[in-house]
């Protein structure tokens, strides 16, 4: 009788223990997802401030790595897709040096990423 509880007392605790390291991990990708997204938010904006300068090389820098972060968020695929297309046209409208355009494709993929 002993042995019975024994067991179903370690079974208790394993059980417990790979419940609450599971709620901690799926957490920890919440968090990590969301600061990817502030992240590439963040990178756009600047690229946007660079591209209004005429600065199209510090603006390159940006949006290389708001595509970097953009690759971290999880969650929404279709949505980062979409985004993630926006900031590639926006990045090459940039590199011709069509700052209308360019804007226009980088603030449409802010929104997306916003809307996350």
């Amino acid at each position: 009788m002993n042995f019975i509880k024994t067991s179903a007392l370690t079974l208790s605790l394993v059980i417990s223990l790979g419940v609450s390291s599971m709620t901690a991990f799926a957490e920890e990708t919440a968090v990590s997802s969301s600061a990817s997204t502030s992240e590439t938010i963040t990178h756009i904006e600047k690229a946007l401030v660079e591209i209004s300068k005429s600065d199209f090389n510090a603006a390159q820098v940006h949006l290389k790595a708001a595509r970097t972060s953009a690759e971290k968020i999880t969650g929404h695929e279709e949505i980062v897709k979409k985004a993630n297309a926006l900031v590639i046209q926006g990045q090459i409208k940039a590199k011709k040096g069509d700052i209308k355009s360019s804007s226009d494709e980088l603030n449409k993929a802010l929104e997306l990423y916003k809307s996350l």
